[in-house]
Protein backbone atom coordinates (compact mmCIF):
# COMPACT_ATOMS: atom_id res chain seq x y z
CA UNK A 1 0.00 0.00 0.00
CA UNK A 2 1.19 3.64 -0.14
CA UNK A 3 2.86 5.25 2.54
CA UNK A 4 0.67 6.51 5.48
CA UNK A 5 0.12 9.94 5.16
CA UNK A 6 1.47 10.82 8.55
CA UNK A 7 4.74 8.74 7.78
CA UNK A 8 5.04 10.43 4.76
CA UNK A 9 4.82 14.05 6.49
CA UNK A 10 7.56 12.48 9.14
CA UNK A 11 9.75 11.41 6.48
CA UNK A 12 9.71 15.14 4.69
CA UNK A 13 10.79 16.32 7.91
CA UNK A 14 13.44 14.08 8.30
CA UNK A 15 14.47 14.99 4.82
CA UNK A 16 14.24 18.73 5.48
CA UNK A 17 16.48 18.54 8.73
CA UNK A 18 19.09 16.67 6.70
CA UNK A 19 19.48 13.22 7.45
CA UNK A 20 23.43 12.83 8.22
CA UNK A 21 25.78 10.50 5.48
CA UNK A 22 27.18 8.41 8.16
CA UNK A 23 30.20 7.49 5.89
CA UNK A 24 31.33 10.78 6.33
CA UNK A 25 31.27 10.94 10.02
CA UNK A 26 32.99 9.37 13.18
CA UNK A 27 30.56 7.29 15.18
CA UNK A 28 30.62 10.03 17.65
CA UNK A 29 29.75 12.64 15.60
CA UNK A 30 26.70 10.44 14.16
CA UNK A 31 25.45 10.00 17.65
CA UNK A 32 25.58 13.86 18.18
CA UNK A 33 23.99 14.71 14.82
CA UNK A 34 20.96 12.07 15.57
CA UNK A 35 20.48 12.96 19.16
CA UNK A 36 19.72 16.35 17.97
CA UNK A 37 17.52 15.14 15.53
CA UNK A 38 15.00 13.99 18.49
CA UNK A 39 11.53 15.09 18.84
CA UNK A 40 10.29 15.87 21.74
CA UNK A 41 7.19 14.13 23.25
CA UNK A 42 5.10 14.52 26.15
CA UNK A 43 6.37 12.15 29.43
CA UNK A 44 4.20 9.35 29.59
CA UNK A 45 3.53 8.46 33.44
CA UNK A 46 4.65 5.74 35.22
CA UNK A 47 4.68 4.17 38.38
CA UNK A 48 8.16 4.25 39.25
CA UNK A 49 12.08 4.92 37.24
CA UNK A 50 15.16 3.57 39.20
CA UNK A 51 18.54 3.71 37.48
CA UNK A 52 20.94 1.32 38.58
CA UNK A 53 24.76 -0.17 37.45
CA UNK A 54 24.98 -4.34 37.59
CA UNK A 55 28.25 -6.34 37.01
CA UNK A 56 29.02 -6.98 33.40
CA UNK A 57 31.57 -8.78 31.14
CA UNK A 58 33.98 -6.15 30.58
CA UNK A 59 32.78 -3.53 32.81
CA UNK A 60 29.29 -2.06 34.81
CA UNK A 61 26.05 -2.02 32.38
CA UNK A 62 23.74 1.08 32.87
CA UNK A 63 20.05 0.06 33.14
CA UNK A 64 16.75 1.61 34.29
CA UNK A 65 14.04 -0.28 35.86
CA UNK A 66 10.19 0.49 34.99
CA UNK A 67 7.69 -0.07 37.14
CA UNK A 68 4.43 0.42 35.79
CA UNK A 69 1.19 2.68 36.85
CA UNK A 70 -0.58 -0.19 37.48
CA UNK A 71 0.93 -2.39 40.91
CA UNK A 72 -0.50 -5.86 41.46
CA UNK A 73 -0.08 -7.76 44.22
CA UNK A 74 3.13 -10.24 43.99
CA UNK A 75 5.96 -10.18 41.42
CA UNK A 76 5.53 -8.45 38.50
CA UNK A 77 6.56 -10.09 34.91
CA UNK A 78 9.92 -8.45 33.39
CA UNK A 79 10.58 -7.37 30.25
CA UNK A 80 14.53 -7.17 29.39
CA UNK A 81 14.23 -4.03 26.58
CA UNK A 82 17.43 -3.55 24.33
CA UNK A 83 17.33 -0.45 22.23
CA UNK A 84 17.73 0.11 18.56
CA UNK A 85 20.38 1.99 16.42
CA UNK A 86 22.28 -0.60 14.22
CA UNK A 87 24.49 -0.99 17.53
CA UNK A 88 26.46 1.82 17.29
CA UNK A 89 24.00 4.85 18.17
CA UNK A 90 20.91 4.56 20.74
CA UNK A 91 21.00 4.77 24.60
CA UNK A 92 18.28 4.57 27.78
CA UNK A 93 16.92 7.96 27.02
CA UNK A 94 16.21 7.30 23.22
CA UNK A 95 13.70 4.66 24.23
CA UNK A 96 12.86 6.09 27.39
CA UNK A 97 8.94 6.46 25.92
CA UNK A 98 8.61 3.19 24.51
CA UNK A 99 10.03 1.31 27.62
CA UNK A 100 7.38 3.28 29.85
CA UNK A 101 4.09 2.22 27.61
CA UNK A 102 5.16 -0.81 27.09
CA UNK A 103 5.56 -1.33 31.15
CA UNK A 104 2.42 0.24 31.32
CA UNK A 105 0.13 -1.62 28.58
CA UNK A 106 2.33 -5.40 29.38
CA UNK A 107 1.69 -4.68 33.32
CA UNK A 108 5.14 -5.52 33.64
CA UNK A 109 8.74 -4.25 34.72
CA UNK A 110 10.80 -3.08 31.82
CA UNK A 111 14.77 -3.29 32.85
CA UNK A 112 16.09 -0.92 29.75
CA UNK A 113 19.67 -2.04 28.77
CA UNK A 114 22.69 -0.08 27.97
CA UNK A 115 24.76 -2.38 26.55
CA UNK A 116 28.18 -1.23 24.81
CA UNK A 117 28.16 0.23 21.65
CA UNK A 118 30.68 -0.34 18.39
CA UNK A 119 32.79 0.45 17.42
CA UNK A 120 34.72 1.07 20.56
CA UNK A 121 33.61 -2.68 21.67
CA UNK A 122 32.69 -4.70 18.85
CA UNK A 123 30.96 -7.84 18.42
CA UNK A 124 30.26 -10.14 20.35
CA UNK A 125 30.52 -7.09 23.37
CA UNK A 126 26.63 -5.95 22.80
CA UNK A 127 25.10 -9.25 22.67
CA UNK A 128 27.24 -10.43 25.82
CA UNK A 129 25.85 -7.38 27.60
CA UNK A 130 22.62 -8.31 26.71
CA UNK A 131 22.55 -11.88 27.74
CA UNK A 132 24.58 -10.94 31.56
CA UNK A 133 21.81 -8.40 32.06
CA UNK A 134 19.01 -11.07 31.10
CA UNK A 135 20.82 -13.13 33.58
CA UNK A 136 20.85 -10.85 36.04
CA UNK A 137 17.63 -9.93 35.96
CA UNK A 138 16.81 -14.19 36.76
CA UNK A 139 19.31 -13.87 40.04
CA UNK A 140 17.84 -11.16 41.31
CA UNK A 141 14.77 -11.58 40.71
CA UNK A 142 13.58 -11.47 44.31
CA UNK A 143 15.41 -8.24 45.13
CA UNK A 144 13.49 -6.81 42.27
CA UNK A 145 9.85 -7.98 43.24
CA UNK A 146 10.00 -9.92 39.60
CA UNK A 147 9.02 -13.54 38.80
CA UNK A 148 12.21 -15.19 37.65
CA UNK A 149 9.87 -17.49 35.60
CA UNK A 150 7.97 -14.61 33.42
CA UNK A 151 10.92 -12.88 31.70
CA UNK A 152 11.21 -11.52 28.42
CA UNK A 153 13.27 -10.19 26.20
CA UNK A 154 12.25 -7.58 23.51
CA UNK A 155 14.15 -4.97 21.20
CA UNK A 156 13.57 -2.83 18.08
CA UNK A 157 16.25 -3.08 14.94
CA UNK A 158 19.71 -3.92 16.73
CA UNK A 159 18.26 -4.18 19.84
CA UNK A 160 15.87 -7.04 18.20
CA UNK A 161 18.70 -8.76 16.66
CA UNK A 162 20.33 -8.51 20.73
CA UNK A 163 16.63 -9.87 22.03
CA UNK A 164 16.81 -13.03 19.23
CA UNK A 165 20.50 -13.53 20.19
CA UNK A 166 19.97 -13.59 23.93
CA UNK A 167 17.14 -15.81 23.63
CA UNK A 168 19.63 -18.40 21.32
CA UNK A 169 22.23 -17.70 24.14
CA UNK A 170 19.91 -18.64 26.87
CA UNK A 171 18.68 -22.01 25.05
CA UNK A 172 22.40 -22.79 24.51
CA UNK A 173 23.35 -21.99 28.01
CA UNK A 174 20.89 -23.72 29.29
CA UNK A 175 19.23 -20.78 31.10
CA UNK A 176 17.39 -18.81 32.06
CA UNK A 177 14.45 -19.75 31.04
CA UNK A 178 12.82 -17.04 28.67
CA UNK A 179 9.04 -16.85 28.66
CA UNK A 180 8.88 -14.68 25.13
CA UNK A 181 10.86 -12.81 22.97
CA UNK A 182 9.70 -9.24 21.36
CA UNK A 183 11.64 -8.47 18.05
CA UNK A 184 10.38 -5.43 16.32
CA UNK A 185 11.74 -5.40 13.05
CA UNK A 186 14.93 -7.05 14.44
CA UNK A 187 17.98 -7.65 12.24
CA UNK A 188 18.33 -10.64 11.47
CA UNK A 189 21.22 -11.42 8.61
CA UNK A 190 23.84 -9.31 7.78
CA UNK A 191 23.14 -9.29 4.16
CA UNK A 192 21.51 -6.59 1.90
CA UNK A 193 20.34 -8.40 -0.76
CA UNK A 194 16.87 -9.36 0.11
CA UNK A 195 14.11 -7.91 -2.02
CA UNK A 196 13.08 -5.09 1.01
CA UNK A 197 17.15 -4.38 1.12
CA UNK A 198 16.56 -3.56 -2.93
CA UNK A 199 13.08 -1.74 -3.43
CA UNK A 200 13.67 0.24 0.28
CA UNK A 201 17.28 0.84 -0.10
CA UNK A 202 17.17 5.23 0.22
CA UNK A 203 14.37 7.32 0.79
CA UNK A 204 12.14 5.83 3.79
CA UNK A 205 14.95 6.81 6.38
CA UNK A 206 17.34 3.72 7.39
CA UNK A 207 19.30 2.98 4.01
CA UNK A 208 21.27 0.21 2.55
CA UNK A 209 24.65 2.02 3.08
CA UNK A 210 23.17 2.74 6.45
CA UNK A 211 23.35 -0.77 7.76
CA UNK A 212 26.31 -1.25 5.65
CA UNK A 213 27.85 1.14 7.94
CA UNK A 214 26.27 -0.09 11.36
CA UNK A 215 27.92 -3.57 10.42
CA UNK A 216 31.13 -1.98 9.22
CA UNK A 217 31.65 -0.91 13.12
CA UNK A 218 29.78 -3.84 14.81
CA UNK A 219 32.03 -6.22 13.09
CA UNK A 220 35.41 -7.05 13.89
CA UNK A 221 36.40 -8.73 10.88
CA UNK A 222 33.61 -9.79 7.65
CA UNK A 223 33.77 -13.39 8.61
CA UNK A 224 31.71 -13.06 11.75
CA UNK A 225 28.85 -12.33 9.47
CA UNK A 226 28.33 -16.06 9.52
CA UNK A 227 27.71 -15.85 13.69
CA UNK A 228 24.03 -16.87 14.80
CA UNK A 229 25.05 -14.90 17.64
CA UNK A 230 25.91 -12.09 14.75
CA UNK A 231 23.09 -13.09 12.48
CA UNK A 232 20.56 -15.07 14.15
CA UNK A 233 18.94 -16.31 10.41
CA UNK A 234 21.83 -18.44 10.26
CA UNK A 235 21.56 -20.47 13.51
CA UNK A 236 21.65 -24.23 12.58
CA UNK A 237 18.13 -24.23 14.19
CA UNK A 238 15.66 -22.08 16.39
CA UNK A 239 13.78 -25.08 18.13
CA UNK A 240 13.97 -24.40 21.74
CA UNK A 241 13.95 -20.52 21.55
CA UNK A 242 11.15 -18.52 23.45
CA UNK A 243 7.84 -17.88 21.67
CA UNK A 244 7.79 -14.91 19.46
CA UNK A 245 6.23 -11.75 18.67
CA UNK A 246 7.80 -10.23 15.24
CA UNK A 247 7.12 -6.78 13.79
CA UNK A 248 8.18 -5.55 10.78
CA UNK A 249 7.43 -2.66 8.44
CA UNK A 250 6.50 -2.52 4.70
CA UNK A 251 8.74 0.21 3.69
CA UNK A 252 12.26 -1.08 5.39
CA UNK A 253 15.05 -2.35 4.01
CA UNK A 254 15.11 -4.88 7.31
CA UNK A 255 11.41 -6.36 6.47
CA UNK A 256 12.00 -9.18 4.53
CA UNK A 257 15.13 -10.72 7.36
CA UNK A 258 12.73 -9.81 10.32
CA UNK A 259 10.07 -12.61 8.07
CA UNK A 260 12.42 -14.63 7.28
CA UNK A 261 13.36 -15.22 10.59
CA UNK A 262 9.72 -15.45 11.91
CA UNK A 263 9.04 -18.20 8.70
CA UNK A 264 12.06 -20.09 10.30
CA UNK A 265 10.75 -19.71 14.21
CA UNK A 266 7.76 -21.56 12.79
CA UNK A 267 9.38 -24.11 10.84
CA UNK A 268 11.21 -25.18 14.35
CA UNK A 269 8.12 -25.38 15.99
CA UNK A 270 7.98 -21.91 17.86
CA UNK A 271 4.72 -20.05 18.33
CA UNK A 272 5.28 -16.56 16.69
CA UNK A 273 3.34 -13.90 15.51
CA UNK A 274 4.02 -12.04 12.60
CA UNK A 275 2.31 -8.80 12.00
CA UNK A 276 3.57 -6.69 8.57
CA UNK A 277 2.79 -2.76 9.30
CA UNK A 278 1.82 -1.67 5.62
CA UNK A 279 2.75 2.11 5.01
CA UNK A 280 5.08 2.11 7.83
CA UNK A 281 9.06 2.70 7.81
CA UNK A 282 12.01 1.50 10.10
CA UNK A 283 11.56 3.28 13.43
CA UNK A 284 8.06 4.08 13.15
CA UNK A 285 7.46 2.07 16.48
CA UNK A 286 8.77 4.99 18.78
CA UNK A 287 7.10 7.69 16.63
CA UNK A 288 3.30 7.16 18.77
CA UNK A 289 3.46 11.04 18.96
CA UNK A 290 3.47 11.88 15.43
CA UNK A 291 1.81 8.33 13.71
CA UNK A 292 -1.08 6.87 15.00
CA UNK A 293 -0.27 3.16 13.70
CA UNK A 294 2.70 3.19 15.77
CA UNK A 295 0.29 3.76 18.67
CA UNK A 296 -1.49 0.73 17.33
CA UNK A 297 1.68 -1.57 17.08
CA UNK A 298 3.15 -0.78 20.38
CA UNK A 299 -0.35 -1.42 22.26
CA UNK A 300 -0.08 -4.94 20.29
CA UNK A 301 3.45 -5.47 21.42
CA UNK A 302 2.00 -5.30 24.93
CA UNK A 303 -0.91 -7.36 24.66
CA UNK A 304 1.31 -10.04 22.99
CA UNK A 305 3.40 -9.64 25.96
CA UNK A 306 0.60 -9.72 28.85
CA UNK A 307 -1.01 -12.13 27.42
CA UNK A 308 2.96 -14.27 27.04
CA UNK A 309 3.63 -13.18 30.64
CA UNK A 310 -0.17 -14.06 32.23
Amino acid sequence: MPLDPQTKLVLAALTGAGVPDPWTLEPATFRAQVRAMRVAAPEVPIGRVESREIPGPASRIPIRIYTPLERRAGPLPVLAFFHGGGFVIGDLDSHDGTCRELANGAGCAVVAVDYRLAPEAKFPAAAEDCYAATRWIAENAGELGVDRERIAVGGDSAGGNLAAVTALLARDRRGPRLAHQLLVYPVADCAFDTRSYLENAEGYFLTREMMRWFWHHYLEKPEQAEDPYASPLRAPTLSGVAPATVITAEYDPLRDEGEAYAARLRQAGVSTSLTRYDGMIHGFFGMGAVIARAKDAVTQAAAELRKALA
